[in-house]
């Protein structure tokens, strides 16, 4: 299960990354929004996570123009880990390094065809385990000791 959403400025990225994960028959739920009237990315961004920390095994994609903000949004949410990708290789380790759950893109900072090899570099990622779940669980023993 793959959850998207974006903002005004991410409409058409988004548009041809679902397309992509449609041709790869990948479940997607695309949360929105549909056009490139002005919104506020934090409520895209939000939902997203929301959708991706209750999902077991889901992961979620979040764009905006700059990427920046819709991933700090994402990484404000318990149990996601959202890393903001521009190229193959960041997307590859953000996964096998980090268990990233959440790929964050700008629109307006990265074309097309190297956003569309990103997203197929994070999909097709494995976290290797091994010394790098002390790390990752590092990032969840103080999400929770900080928790309100």
């Amino acid at each position: 299960m793959i959850f998207i959403a974006n903002d005004h400025g991410g409409v058409e990225l988004k548009n041809a990354i679902v397309k992509l994960l449609g041709e790869r028959g990948e479940k997607v739920v695309d949360l929105g929004t549909g056009t490139e009237d002005s919104v506020d990315y934090p409520d895209f961004a939000f939902a997203c996570a929301e959708r991706v920390a209750a999902t077991d095994g889901a992961l979620g994609i979040v764009i905006c123009k700059s990427g920046v903000g819709v991933s700090i949004c994402a990484n404000k949410v318990k149990g996601v880990r959202c890393a903001l990708c521009t190229a193959e290789i960041n997307a590859k380790l953000c996964r096998n390094h980090n268990n990233a759950n959440m790929l964050a893109l700008g629109a307006g900072n990265t074309d097309e065809r190297t956003a569309l090899a990103i997203v197929v570099a994070f999909l097709s990622a494995e976290f290797e385990g091994g010394r790098h779940c002390r790390r990752v669980d590092k990032i969840s023993e103080y999400e929770d000791a900080h928790a309100k």
